[in-house]
């Protein structure tokens, strides 16, 4: 049709997304289009801030490597990596969920480690961790064989990816319950970090007054056939920004029970005091096996 003003843009666009045959797709187009729309009239979206839009898009993209998402990075300090979570989990967002945001640092192939192992595969200096985790069901049996991959960063606040002195795949390892659906595993404390701020969401963050710290938390990513993947973050709820993730991902769920001991440890004789121990479960929710695509290699 041809415009004449403002006001029959939409209509014009909406006849076009009626057209799409997938179902899903055209619900989602639609909708779409008329939030988008009415953001840009809510607004009164100018002409040099749309094209400031449409660059800092392009730059999200372009800032997106095999090493670093900044796409996600943003997703999550807008909140949305948060939300689509809680609205596809914990039986559509009425109970509470182990699941969590995937993050911008899940690496394909992280190295098979024994239980009882370490992920510790550089020189990290820092207190030793001890993590023991139970996999179980939504009815709280076991679940056996199930692959556990677990990562997180190192004392200095950075993953292995982003630090040329940590060797590659430090700090992470794919282990695999036992028939109690446990598995253990020996690392090095974490601690908060600040996300990465050279670029669109660090500008964003400066321009809000915000922070950009993370509280410490450890990573796990949950595969087993029959149960929909368990992408899962553990926080010591005495992080100093527990209550201002810079990524809104922390939930009552969510906290753990990080345990500084001041004695040496009673059985490992290289771990003097102070070290730490994790003991958490991990529950699944039935659903689909779909693992998600990495967002750097």
């Amino acid at each position: 049709m041809t415009i004449s003003r403002e006001q029959d843009v939409t209509p014009a666009v909406l006849a076009v997304m009626e057209q799409t045959t997938n179902p899903r797709l055209r619900e989602i187009m639609i909708s779409l289009i008329k939030h988008l729309h009415g953001f840009v009239r809510d607004v009164r979206l100018t002409e040099a801030e749309f094209r400031e839009a449409a660059a800092i898009i392009a730059e999200l993209g372009q800032r997106t490597n095999d090493t670093h998402n900044e796409v996600v990075l943003m997703a999550g300090s807008l909140g949305v990596s948060p939300l689509v979570c809680l609205l596809n989990n914990g039986d559509g967002g009425n109970t509470e969920t182990a699941q969590s945001l995937l993050g911008p640092f899940w690496r394909l192939n992280s190295p098979r480690t024994d239980n009882g192992g370490s992920i510790v595969r550089s020189a990290t200096p820092g207190p030793a961790l001890f993590v023991h985790g139970r996999v179980v069901d939504p009815k709280g049996a076991p679940v056996a064989g199930a692959e556990v991959d677990v990562w997180h960063a190192s004392p200095v606040g950075y993953y292995e990816n982003q630090d040329p002195e940590q060797a590659d795949m430090n700090l992470r390892g794919k282990l695999t319950t036992d028939e109690d659906g446990r598995f253990w595993f020996r690392s090095v404390m974490m601690v908060g970090y600040p996300i990465p701020t050279d670029g669109v969401v660090g500008r964003l963050l400066k321009a809000q007054g915000r922070h950009p710290y993370r509280p410490a938390h450890l990573h796990a990513l949950i595969v087993k056939q029959g149960f929909k993947v368990l992408i899962s973050q553990v926080y010591d709820p005495n992080d100093p920004h527990i209550d201002s993730d810079v990524q809104f991902g922390v939930t009552k769920a969510l906290l753990g029970n990080f345990i500084r001991h001041d004695a040496p440890h009673p059985t490992a004789a290289d771990v003097g005091a102070p070290w730490y121990s994790l003991d958490h479960v991990y529950r699944m929710e039935a659903g689909e096996t779909v693992l998600p695509r990495a967002p750097i290699r």
